[in-house]
């Protein structure tokens, strides 16, 4: 059995350990479940993943509950779809999304989940940004894959629903090296129907837009929505065309924040990246490595964030020979060796 320390690394770290073991077949106990955090332990979202995970594969777990420190997780050989997640809290349905998304990936049947909870919250993907920026992305990997958005789901009642269906699919080795030249900026608008009346998506997609036009950079609005929530929200997303990949920089409308200040954040975010020569955002670096190591190949990473460490040595830990070597212009490039699926012919 695999022993993990959870002490300095969040929820991912969990949620990635969980889909490396289905995958290798690979049983585990982690301890220290988010010892770095104010409220360290298992949270509801870090539960629903650790069920999800269990419940597709017939895993037998010890600790699952909420507040627990310390989980222990042998794989079953039980492959099982559709399934149901549900987070009765905020909790980041696109979290959830992230736990099964790589397992599916490398699983020769097509995996279908419906998850509820929070579809546009802090500290996780946005649907949009899910949906528009990282399955895209994965697409050019091999990745058939798409997320549905039944309804959308803002802090704090959450309430919102989306479906994933990932269909058999072959990784490629990963070659994301280099941007090319950028084609144009997409803006995506949302927010509660309650804000129609202040006009909150609109402001929100037009001051975004103003902003890229004086940057001199090819905007369109793309889409503008007011949707029935539980909860009064609003997001915007930035998708980055360029020639070989595809980026994303979302804000969150929230209490005492200006429609425009929501979409500033967004556009500061954009810039910032403009201005740099990595091929993904910071936030999908993260998200790519477990990815990276079931298909091998290479990426190359705006920085090195604590998520980033934290996940190459998990990843390490595994089985995958990955390294992150720093290049002359800041960026690093992240290498991985092939993690073999339990099974396959080797």
């Amino acid at each position: 059995m695999l022993e993990l320390d959870g002490a300095d690394g969040g929820g991912q770290l969990l949620r990635t350990a969980l889909s490396l073991a289905v995958v290798t077949d690979t049983p585990f106990r982690i301890e220290s479940i988010r010892n770095d955090r104010p409220n360290p332990g298992l949270a509801a979202q870090h539960l629903a993943a650790v069920q999800l995970a269990a419940s597709y594969c017939d895993a037998e777990v010890e600790g699952a509950e909420l507040g627990a420190d310390t989980v222990t997780f042998v794989p079953g050989s039980e492959r099982r779809s559709p399934l149901e997640a549900h987070v009765d809290t905020a909790g980041s349905v696109t979290l959830l999304c992230d736990t099964l998304l790589p397992v599916a990936a490398v699983d020769d049947d097509p995996v279908q989940l419906t998850a509820t909870g929070g579809t546009d919250v802090k500290w996780a993907p946005t649907a949009a940004y899910y949906r528009r920026v990282k399955l895209p992305l994965l697409a050019t990997q091999g990745l058939d894959a798409d997320l549905t958005v039944d309804r959308t789901g803002f802090y704090p009642a959450g309430g919102g629903e989306v479906t994933l269906t990932v269909a058999s699919s072959s990784l490629s080795r990963f070659d994301i090296d280099d941007r090319g030249d950028l084609e144009r900026v997409d803006v995506y608008s949302k927010a509660a129907a309650d804000l129609a009346d202040r006009e909150v998506a609109d402001r929100q997609a037009t001051q975004a837009a103003e902003r890229l036009d004086e940057m001199g950079v090819p905007a369109d609005v793309a889409r503008v929505d007011y949707v029935e929530a539980e909860s009064l929200g609003s997001s915007l997303l930035l998708r980055a065309t360029y020639d070989h990949t595809v980026a994303g920089f979302s804000a969150l409308g929230e209490r005492g924040r200006t429609s425009e200040d929501v979409a500033d954040e967004a556009v500061d975010a954009f810039e910032s990246f403009r201005a740099g020569t990595a091929p993904v955002d910071e936030h999908m670096a993260d998200q790519l490595l477990v990815l990276l190591a079931f298909a091998g190949g290479r990426i190359r990473i705006p920085r090195l964030t604590d998520h980033v460490r934290t996940n190459l040595e998990l990843v390490g830990a595994f089985g995958s020979d990955i390294e992150a070597t720093p290049q002359p212009d800041g960026t690093y490039r992240v290498r991985a060796s092939r993690i073999r699926p339990f099974g396959e012919d080797h």
